[in-house]
């Protein structure tokens, strides 16, 4: 079984998540890409969408309004300049 992806969203205001997760998916400025544990090192800038959070059978999704997704050895962390989690029914 793959590891834990460290992974961390950040606004300006406050850190909207933090956690060890699955997978992440996001929409970069050149398309949109997923992010596993011990993906390659990367940093691209974001553009608007909704960044999905996937923890097993769980989904959680954040809406996104620009910003930058780093990617490195340590995980991944998404500074956004707007962020907030979608509701769900």
């Amino acid at each position: 079984m793959a590891g834990k992806l460290n992974f961390s969203l950040v606004a300006p205001e406050r850190e909207v998540f933090s956690g060890l997760v699955d997978q992440v998916d996001a929409p970069g400025v050149e398309g949109d890409f997923g992010v596993l544990a011990d993906h390659a090192p990367f940093m691209t800038a974001l553009r608007e969408g909704q960044v999905t959070v996937i923890n097993g059978s769980s989904r959680r999704t954040f809406t996104v309004k620009g910003g930058f997704a780093d990617v490195t050895p340590a995980g991944l962390t998404i500074l956004a300049e707007e962020a907030t989690e979608v509701a769900t029914a």
